[in-house]
C-alpha cells in the first residue's frame, strides 16, 4: 500500500486550466482516469488525510503510484479524451456498467446486395441498421413475422441463400409469401432493397403515411372491384398495426428521445435507458456499476452518457435525451450537450423533464432502476458471501498468508501426443477474468509428456512476469539470486523465439476476447523488445497468489521446479487431482482433502474445469486446422480456384497423385510449370492409409472430393 504523499505532485506544477489526468499503480498500469475543469483544485483533493476520503477513493490513491496530467484548451475536449483513455487502459477504479447481458437488436445487413433482416447481438457493425434493444429475442421475432407479411425481406443466413440460388428452389418463406425470394430472381436485387428500406422506415417510426397509402390503395381495389386483392391489403394492414400494438405510445407527439435514470446507494448504483422512437417505447436496456469515488447523480448520468453514445453517430443518437439531474456548473452542462450533438450532427437536447408525459415517463424508468439495483444487491449479497468464504476456505486448507485474490490454473490438452497445448484461465475475488486467459503451443520437445510440458509452461508465463519487473525496474540481480530473463543471449523463454502463434496471436481467437489495448501480436521477451510503456494492461504483468495445475504430485513438482529455477518464491502452488478430488502441495507425500460440500473445493474445481474447457477449444481448433491442410497448400503459385479446378478435374487427391504431368496440364489454367511443381509436392506426400467402412470392414476407394489426404 503505497502513501499518497510519497508521489503528491507539488502545488506549483499542477496547472490551473482543464485537462485530463491518470493514476498509475506501481506497474506503470492506468488505474484511473479523471478530467477537471480546474486540474489543481481536482486533484489535491485526492491528497487530504486519508480518514476524510471516500473508503473507495482511499483505496485508489494508496493503490496508484503516481499521477501525471495532460491540459486541454476546453472542457468538450477534456470529455472526448477522458472516454477515448477510459476505453483504451480500461481502468479498474473506473466507473463501469456492467450489463447483466447482451441485449438483442433486430438488424437490417443494408452492407449486402440482398439485405437481410435478423436478430443480432455484440458489437455493432459498420453498414447495418440497428433496431432496439429488446429485452428477449422471441419479441423481435414476433414482430418480424407480422410484418414480413407486407415487406417480405429475405431473413435467411447466407448458407440457406447459395443453397437456393443453386437449387433453383426458395425456401419455406418463399413459398407462403413471407420472402420475395430474391435467391430464385422473382425480385431484382434493387426491388429487394427497396423493401428492405420501406422496413427501415416503418421499424424508424414512419408508420402513420405508411399504412394511410395501403389504405388508399384498399380502398381503389375495391372501388375496381379487385376484392382479393383489397382483402390481401386489409390484412396486410392489420399486420402491420398488430405489429404497432406492441409497443405502446407513451408521448403522443411521436417524440425520438432516450429517457435515463438513475438508482443509487453509497456502494452501487443502476442505470436504465428507455428508447422512445415515433413516441412509442422501441428498446431498453440497464446497467449496474460499483460507486468508486464520491460522485454525484450528475456524475453517473455522465459516464452512462459516455458508455451510450460514446460509439455511436448520426441517428443512434436520438434528438432529444432526457435525464435525472445535470452538473451544476453551466459549461459542463453546455460541453456534454456539444458532445453529444457533435455525436449526431445534429443539435440534441439534453435537459431534465419537469412536467407533464416526459416527467411521468421519467419516473417509470426510474421505478425500474430501482428495481434493478434490488435485484443485483441480492444476487450479490450472495455471491460475496461464497466467494469470500470459498477464498478464506482455501487460504485456511493450503495455509496461506492470505487469501488468494488472483488464481491461475494451467491445464495441458492433446489428442494422443498430437497437438499439444496449455492453457491459462484466471479467476480474480472468485470470478473468471477471461481478458486476461491466454493459451500455448508447446515447442520445447515432441511427444506426450505432461509433466514436462507443465514445467516449460509455468516457466514460460514467470519468465514473462519477470520481464516485466526488470523493464519497469522493480527486478534487480540481488532479487532471489536470480539471473534475469533475456541476460547471457537467453530471450527469456527458454529459447523460444516470441510465441507469436499460440501465446499471443491467437490469445484473440476461441470465442476468449483479448485484453483491452492488446493488439494481437507476440511480446519478445528480451528487454529491447517488449512494448513501450504506455498504461495498457500487459500480458503476464499480474502475479498470482496461487497457482493451480490440472494434475497431481508429478504435475505441482514440475510447475514447483520451474518457479524454483526463476527465482519465484511468493506463489503458492497446489494441484488438484481429477481421480479423488484431491489437493496436492510440493513436497507433500499426502494430499489435502477438502470436505465435498467445501465452498473452497468447488471453486477450486471451477476453475480447474475452466482451463479444461479453454485448453481443450485451442486443442481442438489447432487440429481441425491440421486436417483442413492439403498437399497442394505447399505449391508456389497455386491458389484456391485452381486447387479447387484441379480437384474438380481428377475428382480427388489420390487420383491426382496417379496422374502425369501432361494429364495436369490438361487443367484449364495450368501451365506446364505449375503442373510440375503440383507433381512434385505430391509425390514427396505418403498417401493416407485407405478408408475401412467400419460395418463390413470393406475398403473403401477414396473417389470423394476431398481436399487432403
Amino acid at each position: 500500500m503505497a502513501d499518497p504523499s510519497s508521489y503528491r505532485p507539488k502545488p506549483g506544477q499542477i496547472p490551473d486550466s482543464p485537462g485530463v489526468y491518470r493514476f498509475r499503480d506501481d506497474h506503470r498500469r492506468v488505474i484511473y482516469v479523471g478530467k477537471a475543469k480546474s486540474l489543481r483544485p481536482r486533484l489535491s483533493s485526492y491528497f487530504q488525510d486519508l480518514a476524510n476520503l471516500h473508503p473507495r477513493t482511499r483505496t485508489m490513491v494508496t493503490t496508484a503510484a503516481s499521477v501525471e496530467w495532460t491540459v486541454v484548451s476546453t472542457e468538450v475536449e477534456a470529455l472526448q479524451l477522458e472516454y477515448s483513455w477510459i476505453k483504451e487502459y480500461d481502468p479498474r477504479f473506473n466507473v463501469k456498467y456492467r450489463d447483466d447481458k447482451s441485449y438483442p437488436y433486430l438488424a437490417v445487413t443494408l452492407n449486402e446486395e440482398f439485405p437481410r433482416v435478423q436478430v443480432m447481438r455484440g458489437a455493432k457493425k459498420k453498414g447495418v441498421r440497428y433496431f432496439g434493444p429488446y429485452g428477449h429475442a422471441w419479441a423481435i421475432r414476433e414482430t418480424v413475422d407480422l410484418m414480413l407479411r407486407v415487406f417480405p425481406v429475405r431473413t435467411c443466413s447466407a448458407g440457406v441463400f447459395k443453397n437456393a440460388e443453386r437449387t433453383g428452389r426458395p425456401c419455406l418463406l418463399g413459398y407462403i409469401g413471407k420472402c420475395s425470394a430474391p435467391c430464385v430472381g422473382r425480385v431484382t436485387p434493387d426491388e429487394h432493397r427497396e423493401l428492405a428500406e420501406e422496413f427501415c422506415d416503418f421499424m424508424a417510426g414512419r408508420t402513420g403515411a405508411y399504412i394511410r397509402r395501403l389504405e388508399r390503395r384498399m380502398t381503389d381495389a375495391a372501388e375496381e372491384m379487385e376484392y382479393e386483392r383489397a382483402g390481401r391489403l386489409r390484412d396486410d394492414i392489420g399486420a402491420l398495426r398488430r405489429a404497432m400494438e406492441k409497443s405502446a405510445v407513451v408521448l403522443a407527439d411521436a417524440t425520438d428521445a432516450d429517457l435515463i435514470a438513475v438508482a443509487e446507494d453509497e456502494l452501487e448504483a443502476a442505470v436504465q435507458i428507455f428508447h422512445v422512437r415515433g413516441g412509442r417505447v422501441r428498446g431498453q436496456r440497464g446497467w449496474v456499476t460499483d460507486k468508486v469515488e464520491e460522485v454525484d447523480t450528475a456524475g453517473l448520468v455522465e459516464d452512462a452518457l459516455q458508455q451510450l453514445y460514446g460509439e455511436e453517430s448520426g441517428d443512434s443518437v436520438p434528438k432529444e435525451v432526457l435525464v435525472p439531474a445535470l452538473p451544476e456548473d453551466q459549461v459542463a452542462t453546455d460541453a456534454l450537450s456539444q458532445w453529444l450533438s457533435e455525436r449526431r450532427g445534429s443539435q440534441v437536447s439534453l435537459r431534465v423533464p419537469q412536467r407533464g408525459d416526459k416527467k411521468d415517463l421519467m419516473a417509470t424508468v426510474g421505478r425500474n432502476a430501482q428495481q434493478s439495483l434490488v435485484l443485483h444487491k441480492t444476487k450479490r449479497a450472495s455471491d460475496l458471501t461464497t466467494r469470500s468464504r470459498a477464498l478464506e476456505e482455501i487460504a485456511q486448507a493450503l495455509g496461506l498468508d492470505s487469501v488468494p485474490l488472483r488464481i491461475e490454473c494451467f491445464d495441458i490438452s492433446h489428442l494422443q501426443g498430437d497437438d499439444v497445448v496449455a492453457s491459462m484461465v484466471v479467476f480474480e475475488d472468485g470470478l473468471a477474468r477471461k481478458s486476461e486467459y491466454r493459451r500455448f503451443q508447446i515447442k520445447g520437445f515432441e511427444g506426450q509428456d505432461d509433466v514436462r510440458s507443465m514445467h516449460e509452461v509455468i516457466g514460460r508465463r514467470f519468465k514473462r512476469y519477470l520481464a516485466e519487473k526488470e523493464r519497469t525496474g522493480e527486478w534487480t540481480e540481488e532479487n532471489e539470486g536470480s539471473t534475469a530473463p533475456g541476460e547471457n543471449g537467453d530471450n527469456g523463454d527458454n529459447g523460444d523465439n516470441g510465441e507469436n502463434a499460440d501465446d499471443a496471436a491467437d490469445d484473440t481467437t476461441g470465442q476468449i476476447p483479448a485484453a483491452p489495448g492488446e493488439n494481437g501480436h507476440a511480446d519478445h521477451l528480451g528487454p529491447s523488445s517488449l512494448k513501450e510503456d504506455d498504461g495498457r494492461p500487459k500480458r503476464f504483468a499480474y502475479p498470482p497468489q496461487l497457482v493451480v495445475v490440472d494434475g497431481g504430485q508429478p504435475q505441482v513438482a514440475a510447475a514447483k521446479r520451474a518457479m524454483d529455477e526463476l527465482g519465484i518464491d511468493d506463489v503458492a502452488v497446489c494441484g488438484l487431482a481429477k481421480r479423488l478430488e484431491e489437493v496436492w502441495l510440493p513436497d507433500d507425500d499426502d494430499p489435502v482433502v477438502l470436505p465435498r460440500s467445501s465452498e473452497g473445493l468447488y471453486l477450486l474445481q471451477r476453475v480447474r474445469d475452466e482451463a479444461h474447457r479453454f485448453a481443450i477449444i485451442y486443442q481442438r481448433a489447432k487440429r481441425a486446422k491440421r486436417i483442413r491442410t492439403s498437399p497442394l497448400d505447399d505449391v508456389p503459385g497455386l491458389g484456391e480456384t485452381r486447387k479447387q479446378a484441379l480437384i474438380k478435374h481428377f475428382g480427388s487427391v489420390k487420383k491426382l497423385r496417379q496422374a502425369t504431368i501432361e494429364q495436369i496440364c490438361e487443367v484449364p489454367g495450368l501451365g506446364r510449370k505449375t503442373a510440375e511443381s503440383v507433381a512434385v509436392a505430391l509425390a514427396g506426400t505418403a498417401p493416407a492409409a485407405p478408408a475401412v467402412n467400419t460395418a463390413t470392414g470393406e475398403i473403401m476407394e477414396d473417389d470423394g472430393g476431398s481436399t487432403h489426404d
